[in-house]
Formats: C-alpha cells, sequence, structure tokens
C-alpha cells in the first residue's frame, strides 16, 4: 500500500519552503545536482515567489516541469509562464538546467521532445505536485491513462478542463523521485481529499514512489 503521510498546516507554501532547501542541500551535497519537478497552479505560485524573495543559490539546480498546457509558448495559462513570471531566477539558470517542456508545438511533438530532455536522467529528487478538485494531479485526469508502456511523458488529449490537449509526466515517471511533496489548499479538495484517505482510485493516488508520499494540506 502507499505510504501517505498527512500533514495539516496552517500556510502550506511557507511550510514548503523549508523542504525544497534541505532537499535542493541534500542533493547537491551528495549528488552535486538538484532535479526538482514544479507543478502548475495557486499555491505552488506563492510557494516559488517565497523562494525568489530569498533568492538561494541555484547552482546545480536541474527544474523540470510535471505538466503543461498546449497553449502559445506566451499564454498566461501556461506553466512555464507562470513560474518565469513569479519566480524570474529560474530563466537565468545556465544552459540546459531549466527545462520547459515545449507544448507550443503540439502534444505529441511535445512528449518525443521532452522524453529526449529526460534519457539519462535518473530519479529526481524533489517533485513538487497539486490536487485537483476532481482528484487529478500533474495533467492526469480521471478516466485518462495515467502510464503507457512505461513511456515517461504522456500527450493528454480530451482534458476535461481546458485546454483539452497537454502534456504530462507519466505516474510512474512522477513516482521514480527520491522525494515527493503535494501542496493542497483550499475548500474545494475537501472531496477529492477524502477520497484519497479513504483509499479510492483518483490520480493523485497513482504517485507511488518507494519512500512514499507527503501532503501539507490546508482546507479552510
Amino acid at each position: 500500500m502507499n505510504n501517505v503521510r498527512w500533514h495539516e498546516v496552517a500556510d502550506v507554501a511557507a511550510e514548503a519552503l523549508p523542504v525544497v532547501l534541505s532537499a535542493a542541500a541534500d542533493a547537491l551535497a551528495a549528488r552535486g545536482r538538484f532535479d526538482i519537478v514544479l507543478a502548475g497552479g495557486s499555491t505552488p505560485r506563492e510557494l516559488y515567489r517565497q523562494l525568489a524573495a530569498l533568492q538561494p543559490d541555484m547552482t546545480g539546480w536541474h527544474v523540470w516541469l510535471g505538466d503543461e498546457r498546449c497553449l502559445p509558448e506566451s499564454d498566461p495559462q501556461r506553466n512555464s509562464r507562470m513560474i518565469l513570471d513569479a519566480w524570474p531566477a529560474v530563466a537565468g539558470l545556465p544552459a540546459g538546467h531549466w527545462h520547459p517542456m515545449r507544448a507550443e508545438l503540439g502534444a505529441q511533438a511535445a512528449v518525443v521532445e521532452y522524453a529526449g530532455q529526460l534519457a539519462g536522467v535518473g530519479s529526481f529528487d524533489l517533485v513538487l505536485l497539486g490536487l485537483g478538485e476532481d482528484g487529478h494531479t500533474a495533467s492526469l485526469f480521471p478516466g485518462h491513462a495515467m502510464d503507457v508502456a512505461s513511456e515517461p511523458v504522456l500527450a493528454v488529449s480530451g482534458a476535461p478542463k481546458p485546454p483539452a490537449d497537454r502534456v504530462s509526466l507519466s505516474a510512474s515517471r512522477l513516482s521514480d523521485a527520491r522525494q515527493v511533496l503535494f501542496l493542497v489548499a483550499g475548500a474545494g479538495k475537501r472531496n477529492a481529499m477524502t477520497a484519497w484517505r479513504e483509499g479510492q482510485d483518483i490520480p493523485a493516488a497513482a504517485i507511488r514512489p518507494a519512500g512514499g508520499v507527503d501532503v501539507l494540506f490546508n482546507l479552510d
């Protein structure tokens, strides 16, 4: 059974901040690089703003995305656009350290391109994820495939919320991580959290790293 540790906190982003910094320090000390997967959404955005204000030394960081919408690169609904707006230092990473998904190319082309970027990359050090009101995480939605022949990246079509076409890391690739942290805030997530805690088969429950996952939540 998946090991999920639930942490009810007053401020999800503030509690996540030291987790990110500690994971970075541990990874850099052990391996000389820190591979982090970022999530979209309002709660992660606040975390990125706090990281931007703190201005950590990001030498050795490699920043990946869990999913992306198939929209023009400058579209404000793009996760990459939100991240760069909230945390401009990501754009200043050394060449090859910032890994946006090329979703503007279309889902199928973006899948091939991102799988190429991930080739040879081992386990992520830290994966940040959110939880949708329907239980989705990244762009893994109820009723949609979450793994296709163990491919690391999936083309998502017919998503239940616009835009319909997206690109997402698969459940197995998101689970290939030393640490996974879900950031969950808002009363609208209550039903999804209840379903998860009751053991229902929602997409978030498909993320099963060997070390389990931690969920920081505030449902007020």
